[in-house]
């Protein structure tokens, strides 16, 4: 007798986790509440699908207790990540940094490859229809498996029903917030900036104390500031917000310079140029706008002339200016969430519910959420494998 197999989700870790049942000879139905699947998967990576990450470690994972993913990304990370996908013809580009992509460079090819290895190997995907009772979807199926990702991007189908179905079985659910988001400023200046985009270093500061730094761009926006450096510091960010914490960021805009050697720079081109006021000296250093908001900061109008006081006064500005964030961009615009159903209630070699035998849970839902650049791909992909082993496992033993 073939095992019956249930999964609610047709994502990432719900796709894999069926390929995989079905290759062990499991009758699958996969649940889905959207009339297309991998819809996260088909925006990712702005369309790129950054798929997974050649350096994979529990380090790159955030949690109650990131240690959970160790299993999963041993038994099936980078490596045998590489071998399953090249085994149904999803070949991979794997760049200096580790981030990995499809080599067609086009989400499509993952989404379109992952449903038709599934549909062929005999799994039923079922669109357009949201489980609303799981008991009875027990009763009906040998194991069940909760792959429904978070409530992170509302607009793709993120949503609350893992963890309403995880609270029916007693477990507990950590407090979710939105993670790799953008996050608002308490500042009518920064909205001015709109628009720009710079390189610069950010440090975020939980209560008044340095809490990390990250190189990279930094894009200005209506509501206060996004780019890969903004997305990287905000789970924590995100996560002190919820525990009510004071969070600050710094900008660096010249990562490279000192600010006794940008106090120099500007001091030295007034002298070789006494035409020039501060503002035209700005000007070759830093986008125009940002010029305007640091003259804003300073209260100074732009005909004013350098000296040594005025030139340190701004490079300690340019280098360490601060903002006070008030909030993230919100779920709907996050890529991912933290928080969700507490691991230290889950198996971490199986995947399997310690409250409620044969029911499963895998990818996002979990209180597991990884860093920029493709990690939390690869703990779906890992998870949901775990998953299917153990499923397949049993049906056999």
């Amino acid at each position: 007798m073939s095992k019956r197999v249930a999964i609610i989700g047709a994502g990432a870790s719900g796709l894999l986790c069926a390929i995989e049942c079905a290759k062990g000879f499991c009758e699958v139905d996969v649940f889905e509440q959207n009339d297309k699947c991998a819809k996260k998967i088909l925006v990712s990576g702005n369309g790129r699908c950054n798929i997974t990450n050649k350096n994979l470690s529990v380090h790159d994972y955030f949690g109650q207790n990131p240690h959970f993913t160790k299993d999963a990304i041993e038994s099936f990370g980078y490596k045998e990540f590489t071998s399953f996908a090249s085994s149904f013809g999803l070949i991979l580009n794997t760049l200096e940094d580790g981030r990995t992509y499809p080599l067609s460079n086009e989400s499509k090819s993952v989404a379109s490859l992952l449903i038709t290895y599934a549909t062929n190997l005999g799994a039923k995907i079922h669109t357009n229809n949201k489980i609303k009772n799981i008991k009875e979807l027990l009763k009906n199926y040998d194991a069940v498996v909760v792959a429904t990702g978070s409530n992170a991007a509302e607009h793709l189908g993120g949503c609350s029903d893992g963890y309403e179905f995880a609270k029916e079985f007693g477990h507990n659910i950590i407090a979710t917030y939105p993670s790799l988001v953008q996050l608002h400023l308490d500042s009518s200046i920064a909205h001015k900036m709109s628009g720009v985009k710079t390189q610069g270093e950010v440090t975020l500061l939980v209560n008044n104390k340095k809490d990390i730094s990250i190189h990279g761009d930094i894009l200005f926006t209506n509501y206060g500031v996004s780019g890969f450096a903004i997305l990287d510091i905000s789970q924590r960010a995100s996560k002190a917000l919820l525990e009510f914490a004071k969070v600050d960021i710094s900008i660096n805009l010249l990562p490279s310079y000192d600010a006794q050697k940008l106090s120099t720079h500007i001091t030295n081109l007034a002298k070789v140029m006494p035409n020039l006021t501060l503002f035209d000296i700005l000007v070759g250093l830093v986008p125009l706008k940002i010029v305007h908001g640091i003259f804003q900061t300073l209260e100074i109008s732009q005909d004013t002339k350098v000296d040594t006081k005025l030139s340190k006064k701004v490079a300690n500005l340019m280098l360490n200016w601060r903002f006070e964030v008030s909030e993230t961009h919100g779920f709907r615009h996050a890529e991912v969430s933290g928080g969700g159903v507490d691991v230290s209630e889950i198996n971490p070699k199986t995947f399997e519910s310690l409250k409620q035998k044969n029911l499963y849970f895998c990818g996002e839902v979990l209180d597991i959420v990884g860093k920029r650049g493709g990690y939390n791909f690869a703990f779906a992909w890992a998870s949901g494998y775990l998953c299917a082993k153990d499923i397949i496992k049993t049906k056999s033993s």
